[in-house]
């Protein structure tokens, strides 16, 4: 149910804050992805969460897009 919710936020934001998060959330794969190679990195599983909201809000804009 927490995905549902957090679709359901992305959808009712306009495009401008959509890309804000999308480059928020690049910026943070990046950091755990460099924790991670540096062996500082507790929660791996952290990764995998932020890819995927990635792909939500990047689907999210494809879908905005298509309807206009």
């Amino acid at each position: 149910m927490k995905i549902n919710e957090y679709v359901k936020d992305l959808r009712s934001q306009d495009l401008t804050s959509l890309n804000e998060q999308l480059v928020a959330a690049k910026k943070e794969l990046f950091n755990l992805r460099f924790q991670n190679a540096t062996n500082q990195l507790d929660n791996t599983s952290r990764i995998k969460e932020v890819r995927r909201n990635i792909a939500r809000i990047q689907t999210v804009i494809a879908e905005g897009q298509a309807n206009q």
